[in-house]
């Protein structure tokens, strides 16, 4: 079920309040971790069974952790739920490209392929109970707590399906204990709003550009059209998972949550290291102190610190689909990663201007390798941004003056939305009737495009 959708706002959503704040606080667990799995049950009836599954071998796992006194009983119990989850994210997400390289590789058919549907959410909620088993290893938390509080953790359905990956510690005097108060509730429908208007009004709107450049064929368009489907998705990209984030962070905030922030203006960066800090944050968070950390970061020279890089974006990649494409991806801000911390990285830094120019002319070719799953396609696409032609160009100048015409205000008020102007304008307006007002208009505006068929699935739902 989608955030953005009647059935969301108007059915599930009231009704799920209306048993969670009618029950005393005790039962509040128990309301949120039933409604999270009617949640989920409404979008994927089957695989409901592979989370549950899940949660109990994790759950077990980490109780016996918990109670075992030496650190190779500890190790033992940690290996077992990171064979069980990571195999279960092998077997349902990247078996068949396993398999259709190995078979590649062989010149036939060596491995079957599965056909599986890959289970929504399962990247998230796998990464959360790592997370919650490997802290609990380290010692950075005690226990798991009860079943009730640790599969509430888990399926929570406001981050359930597209995150932010929350870790255990920053939930768990919350799962025992939260205070509810109006303020809270009267942000987290805030926050809400606003996501629920970043999606609908920006990231549906400018994803029409982008699909009419698809449908064109990319052989077929000129630079600067390449270009502005570029910038389109990467609007759309944006927009799109920020405004799951929004809205994920009010849900929470409504039921007495601090949900962690994703994204910090991610545009507004100075370099591809700067990028990286405010995009996607709690991903970058979990690499960061589950691989990079613990295969020695940065403290064991320059060497390894560079075998560390290349594993955790080459897992990156990885971690955001079964293709080439994510692979090249992820090893592409690798390069640009080591390159800037050797060499022209501080440059950026003290520069804004050349900084900001920099991320505004890599990020639009950086998510079109990430977008665009067909390898030979994206060399075309490529070679177009670059206006290198090898074909007629069918889309060109008199077609780039109407989609400014149709298209210029979109891409403006996108820009503008991209910087630290919406922020700002929140934080000026907070607790006064104009952020009420603003918060309703945009509602009721998505309400309507919504009504009107606009919707359709965040971006992050495919990994």
């Amino acid at each position: 079920m989608l955030f953005s959708s009647i059935d969301f706002i108007f059915r599930f959503l009231p009704l799920f309040f209306l048993c969670y704040f009618v029950m005393p606080t005790y039962g509040r667990n128990a309301v949120l971790f039933l409604g999270s799995l009617v949640f989920y049950a409404l979008g994927e009836p089957f695989y409901i069974l592979l989370m549950l599954c899940s949660i109990l071998v994790n759950y077990g796992a980490a109780r016996r952790m918990a109670a075992a006194r030496g650190a190779a009983g500890r190790r033992v119990w940690l290996a077992a739920a990171l064979i069980f989850d990571l195999g279960a994210l092998f077997v349902f997400k990247y078996f068949d490209f396993f398999a259709a390289n190995v078979n590649a590789l062989a010149g036939r058919k060596l491995l079957p392929f599965l056909g599986l549907a890959l289970p929504l959410g399962i990247s998230f909620y796998t990464f959360q109970m790592i997370s919650c088993v490997a802290d609990l290893y380290v010692g950075t938390i005690a226990s798991p707590g009860t079943f009730l509080e640790f599969g509430t953790y888990v399926c929570m359905f406001p981050q359930l399906v597209a995150g932010p990956i929350v870790q255990y510690r920053e939930v768990s005097a919350q799962l025992k204990e939260r205070l509810l108060t109006a303020r809270q509730i009267e942000q987290g429908l805030e926050l809400f709003c606003l996501g629920l208007g970043s999606k609908v009004l920006l990231a549906n709107k400018i994803s029409i550009f982008w699909n009419q450049v698809q449908g064109i064929g990319f052989s077929s368009i000129s630079t600067p059209v390449a270009w502005m489907g570029a910038i389109a998705f990467s609007f759309e990209i944006y927009f799109d998972f920020w405004g799951y984030s929004l809205m994920a962070m009010g849900l929470g905030r409504m039921m007495g949550f601090s949900i962690p922030r994703n994204f910090n203006v991610p545009y507004m960066a100075r370099s591809a290291t700067d990028f990286w800090r405010r995009w996607h944050i709690t991903l970058g968070r979990f690499f960061r102190e589950y691989v990079y950390i613990p295969l020695g970061g940065n403290r064991r020279g320059g060497l390894r610190t560079t075998c560390n890089l290349f594993l955790v974006w080459a897992l990156t990649g990885l971690w955001h689909g079964a293709s080439w494409n994510f692979i090249v991806w992820g090893l592409g801000f690798f390069v640009l990663l080591v390159l800037e911390k050797n060499f022209y990285g501080r440059f950026l830094e003290r520069h804004a201007l050349f900084g900001h120019l920099y991320v505004w002319l890599l990020v639009p070719v950086s998510w079109m390798v990430f977008e665009i799953t067909d390898l030979s396609e994206l060399a075309v696409y490529l070679k177009q941004m670059a206006g290198i032609h090898a074909g007629e160009v069918m889309v060109g100048t008199e077609q780039l003056v109407r989609y400014l015409k149709d298209y210029g205000w979109l891409f403006l008020v996108c820009a503008l939305c991209a910087t630290w102007f919406p922020v700002r304008l929140y934080r000026a307006l907070k607790q006064t009737w104009w952020l009420v007002f603003i918060c309703l208009a945009v509602f009721w505006l998505s309400v309507y495009e919504l009504h009107q068929g606009a919707a359709n699935p965040f971006l992050y739902f495919r990994f």
